[in-house]
């Protein structure tokens, strides 16, 4: 039997479908970046309202069949299903058989088999006891009618909504960081209200006809200091209406402070949630740009180019930065993009991402440009040098481009002086402030010039002045009549913009003429 079950155990563990799929399920259920989680969460959210309204509706309405079907198959079985998937995908139960057989035969002792079997039983049992899973489990006990009255159990299927909408976690997370303060007030309000109870039973349990208990004391202890105050127990002695005041006042002053401390813990979340908020709203774009400081070279790049960037987040860890950003009508985010964690917040894995170190402190650059590049080679960085002689530094790192606005204004500055005419062509032609501009053509897969020759491509008729040609990061300037355009090549040409347009759809993908 130990070795049936390690021989499945090793199966699984070398299947590479089975590996796939259960990575595959873990993302769609626990990756909130996972563009299809949206829709899971949206058709569970359905099933949980559309059973509950059932519920409510057929206490006092007939239901036709197909709908009560709908509700006991189809609904109790989506959530036995997604219970079963989150139970397989919480742990690695045969991935701790293996783990167990490897080291022992590595260490070349003896195989513990009931050691890893009730270790990874263990987890599984840990996870069932929580509560998202007792919740899970409980919502599936309606599907039993012959037991009516595990019909109330439909209402634990909104409890499962804690698990699929977000601002309803936001609250409890918010919540549960004032738990200390919440439970003191708690503890305090238990003690009002047990000591009142019992004060208002032993003065009046023998001549107030509606105190029949100590339970009906407690009560009426809770409804006041509640300041609800139902009328249907009322103190009758002097010393009694006296405690009614002072659990009154108490409980005033508990629903206050615990008011002040919710309000204080808003207040605390409340810059972090808008944040979280606009993360979610650029990972949803399919490509976006990550801005890393605030100066001078950002304020110039968006009032320049702000309707050409897409969709952008702009993140300083300087609050008055911030705010001036926020001021001058930019997303921005206070937070240090330098960090791992922070990063790591947006979505890459589905979207194309480029990061733009714009800050003036070049290590820090170089740290943004590697944690960049250590959560995903796929993410394009742009970063800024101000000190020429840090340049390979942050081409180890792994920069894609390098921005040197030191060694750029240099260079204007001594052609300004030594060439002012070059000077004044270049700064119209980069500025946009003439009717020629520079352009990339970029041969993407099937385009209609890769395989050409240079010489056979007709660019005097849009009239088009080929610079070079982009390749591999060399960049060859004014090729020769017999070079062969390639694939993922990009071609710099200068033109009208209507020329450009023009090119590019004669040689739009598959068109060879």
């Amino acid at each position: 039997m130990q070795k049936l079950i390690l021989n499945a155990a090793l199966s699984l563990q070398r299947s590479k479908r089975y590996r796939h799929a259960k990575e595959k399920a873990r993302d769609l259920f626990e990756n909130d970046h996972n563009p299809y989680k949206r829709f899971l969460d949206l058709f569970i959210i359905f099933l949980i309202v559309s059973s509950v309204f059932i519920l409510v509706y057929e206490v006092d309405h007939p239901i036709p069949s197909w709908l009560d079907s709908y509700d006991i198959y189809f609904v109790s079985f989506v959530f036995f299903v997604e219970y079963i998937i989150r139970l397989w995908i919480h742990s690695e139960w045969s991935g701790e058989l293996v783990d167990e057989y490897q080291n022992a035969c590595f260490l070349h002792k003896k195989f513990d088999f009931w050691s890893a079997f009730w270790r990874a039983t263990r987890n599984k049992l840990k996870y069932l006891i929580t509560p998202a899973a007792i919740i899970d489990l409980l919502a599936i006990l309606p599907a039993y009618r012959p037991l009516r009255v595990l019909r109330i159990f439909v209402l634990f299927r909104v409890l499962k909504l804690l698990r699929y909408t977000k601002s309803i976690n936001q609250f409890v997370d918010v919540v549960v960081s004032k738990r200390f303060e919440l439970l003191t007030l708690l503890f305090l309000l238990a003690f009002i209200v047990i000591t009142a109870g019992i004060a208002l039973y032993v003065l009046e349990e023998r001549i107030n006809p509606q105190i029949n208990s100590l339970f009906d004391a407690i009560y009426w202890a809770l409804i006041t200091i509640s300041t609800v105050g139902y009328g249907d127990i009322a103190p009758v002695t002097d010393i009694g209406r006296m405690i009614s005041m002072f659990i009154i006042i108490s409980g005033i002053a508990i629903i206050s402070f615990a008011t002040s401390v919710i309000v204080s813990a808003f207040s605390e979340r409340l810059s972090e949630l808008k944040e979280n908020r606009i993360i979610e709203q650029v990972n949803k774009s399919r490509a976006f740009l990550i801005i890393c400081g605030y100066g001078q070279m950002t304020k110039m790049l968006l009032r320049q180019q702000q309707d050409e960037i897409g969709d952008y987040v702009i993140m300083d860890m300087d609050k008055e930065r911030v705010a001036q950003a926020r001021k001058d009508g930019y997303v921005a985010i206070k937070d240090d993009a330098s960090r791992f964690e922070t990063l790591s917040r947006f979505n890459t894995d589905y979207t194309d991402v480029t990061v733009l170190c714009l800050t003036g402190n070049d290590i820090e650059n170089i740290y943004i440009t590697l944690n960049a590049k250590s959560i995903s080679r796929r993410i394009k960085v742009i970063a800024r040098v101000n000190n020429v002689e840090l340049a390979n530094k942050f081409n180890y790192a792994g920069a894609d481009h390098l921005l040197m606005p030191n060694e750029v204004v240099n260079t204007m500055i001594r052609t300004a002086i030594t060439q002012p005419a070059t000077y004044k062509a270049a700064h119209a032609i980069l500025t946009g402030k003439t009717i020629a501009k520079i352009d990339e053509m970029y041969m993407y897969e099937q385009h209609g010039l890769i395989g050409k020759r240079i010489g056979d491509i007709d660019f005097n008729t849009g009239k088009l002045i080929l610079i070079g040609i982009e390749r591999n990061g060399e960049f060859l300037f004014n090729p020769h009549q017999d070079e062969i355009v390639m694939k993922h090549d990009v071609l710099l040409v200068m033109g009208k913009q209507i020329s450009i347009d023009y090119f590019q759809e004669q040689y739009r993908a598959g068109n060879r003429s």
